[in-house]
């Protein structure tokens, strides 16, 4: 899922840092929010995203709405 664009941030600088071009990136997504594509958006307009659903919008908490919440955090038991 693509809530804030952080976790893809980062996996997407490390694909790049190792010679793979952004043009050949493809994120496949379950659940999305507008704010996280437009981060990534933002920073890497040449990717390209493949999603399931996008939801309404993030929460204070950063939990996709209505979605299904930060699923790391329900699976594991963790908060943040």
């Amino acid at each position: 899922m693509i809530a804030t664009g952080g976790t893809l941030n980062m996996a997407i600088e490390f694909l790049k840092s190792r010679g793979v071009k952004e043009e050949n990136i493809i994120i496949a997504s379950v659940c999305t929010c507008p704010e996280g594509l437009l981060v990534l958006n933002e920073k890497f307009p040449n990717i390209n995203v493949v999603m399931n659903v996008m939801d309404d919008h993030l929460n204070e908490r950063k939990y996709i709405v209505p979605g299904i919440g930060d699923f790391g955090d329900r699976f594991f038991g963790t908060t943040h």
